[in-house]
């Protein structure tokens, strides 16, 4: 019996290792489409022999595009970037790039496209990462109007970034700076979006063309995950709010410097309210019970 493929562009990113482990548990020939084979590599582990096949593709060709989209019954795209660099702007991965990927998909016949946007997506944003994550929602629905959008809120896992980052702040200062205290966020786990996004994906056709929002169980402040990171971490520490205007300069100054830790849209972006709206398709719908921060983190990071 001929198995059912399924590609997943951004496959070998945080998300992407949990929604390809979870794809192959469910029976699926995985293609793990990356920019650098090198770096899906170690994914052949999590399925069986065969089962999990890294492939070099970019969302930003075509041809590469193609040959990676043909053949499969169910995509999912998770790419994206927090800052440009280079040629790697925000239109051409979260707008065209998205775009080219539900084009293709519509022309190949691709039974599902699964399109991994972002909670806050919306055109009028004062942050130009969130508008083209709206943007980029729109180029897929006009492509492929019966793809599946999931805006997740921020993701937090053991090995992500989220909210490691913070501890590691924690173990190194003396105080904890906050930006954009009073923002509140829905931290949902990876296990719990990878879980949904295969449900998706095994949905039937009510599905079509349907937005979901997923978020975790609790709604936390920004001062109120620094403040538990740095307990996580063992090492709590005073609290030190940062104007708005000094996280603007830091952000202009940190933009411009290797690894870009911080930039003023991502401050703009922060003091947005992230949180599931009211009325919204959310991750319980799918039968998923979201886990709490505090229950899947546990030990000393």
């Amino acid at each position: 019996m001929t198995r059912r493929v399924a590609t997943v562009f951004g496959g070998s990113g945080f998300v992407g290792r949990h929604v390809v482990q979870r794809l192959a548990q469910a029976g699926y020939v995985v293609r793990v489409a990356a920019r650098a084979a090198t770096s899906a590599a170690g994914l052949r582990m999590l399925g069986d022999v065969g089962q999990i096949v890294p492939i070099v593709a970019s969302i930003t060709e075509e041809a590469a595009c193609v040959a990676a989209i043909e053949g499969s019954e169910l995509v999912v795209n998770l790419v994206g970037i927090l800052s440009p660099h280079g040629a790697a702007t925000f239109d051409a991965i979260h707008v065209q790039g998205a775009g080219r990927v539900a084009r293709l998909c519509a022309a190949a016949g691709v039974g599902r496209l699964v399109h991994v946007s972002a909670l806050g997506a919306t055109m009028d944003s004062p942050s130009a990462y969130a508008r083209s994550k709206a943007a980029g929602e729109a180029a897929v629905s006009q492509c492929m109007p019966e793809a599946v959008i999931v805006r997740p809120s921020l993701i937090f896992g053991q090995e992500g970034s989220f909210p490691n980052m913070f501890a590691r702040m924690a173990r190194m200062l003396p105080v904890m700076p906050v930006y954009a205290g009073a923002t509140r966020f829905q931290p949902v786990w990876v296990g719990d979006v990878a879980e949904g996004i295969v449900r998706i994906a095994a949905g039937g056709e009510d599905m079509a063309g349907a937005i979901f929002e997923f978020g975790g169980p609790r709604i936390l402040t920004m001062r109120q995950i620094v403040a538990w990171a740095a307990r996580w971490a063992g090492h709590p520490r005073p609290l030190v709010a940062v104007p708005r205007w000094l996280a603007l300069l830091q952000g202009g100054i940190l933009e411009h410097l290797p690894g870009r830790v911080l930039t003023r849209d991502q401050v703009r972006l922060l003091y947005v309210d992230n949180v599931v709206a009211p009325g919204a398709r959310t991750i319980a719908m799918l039968g998923i019970a979201p886990s709490p921060m505090d229950l899947i983190l546990t030990g000393v990071p």
